[in-house]
């Protein structure tokens, strides 16, 4: 694949969504796309461990995590099984810890900052379901490209060019 320039994708595909410029780059990798999986859940990464332990087949899975600045939602042992398992990178709309150790992982990770309290694990919240937050409803299927300038969502893969 190409390098993933979000704002070459916006000059060439004026119909992407942005999402607002709320994230954080937190993972080692720095560039990343694939097509959208979601989570919606509220301190609770029950189902953020769940789909990580699963095939990612180069997916970014996107958790609406509610913003919560309470506690983190992904860290580095749930990084480590999802560069393992596949994924190409998580969005979180909550926060993330273990930051030295996510720089290190071959994998995307933005979020809206670091906590270091875990999560609950309860068990709670749906999977593949519409998520909105940041300006943008996120819908699984979609393709989401996210590098050092931004996010920005399409509503298929886009023929990137070389």
């Amino acid at each position: 694949m190409s390098a993933i320039i979000t704002p070459d994708i916006c000059d060439a595909h004026p119909e992407v969504q942005v999402l607002d410029p709320i994230f954080v780059s937190y993972g080692g990798r720095e560039a990343f796309c694939g097509p959208i999986r979601t989570i919606k859940c509220f301190e609770d990464n029950s189902l953020v461990k769940q789909a990580v332990s699963e095939p990612g087949e180069g997916a970014v899975l996107v958790v609406d995590a509610g913003g919560s600045h309470r506690c983190a939602m992904l860290g580095d042992m749930l990084a480590e099984q999802a560069v393992d398992n596949g994924w190409s990178g998580v969005v979180m709309y909550g926060c993330v810890r273990d930051v030295d150790v996510l720089a290190e992982t071959d994998l995307g990770v933005h979020a809206l900052g670091a906590h270091p309290r875990k999560s609950e694990k309860r068990g709670e919240g749906s999977r593949d379901v519409a998520v909105t937050f940041a300006g943008v409803t996120l819908r699984p299927g979609q393709w989401l490209y996210a590098d050092n300038n931004g996010i920005v969502v399409a509503e298929e893969r886009l023929p990137l060019e070389s």
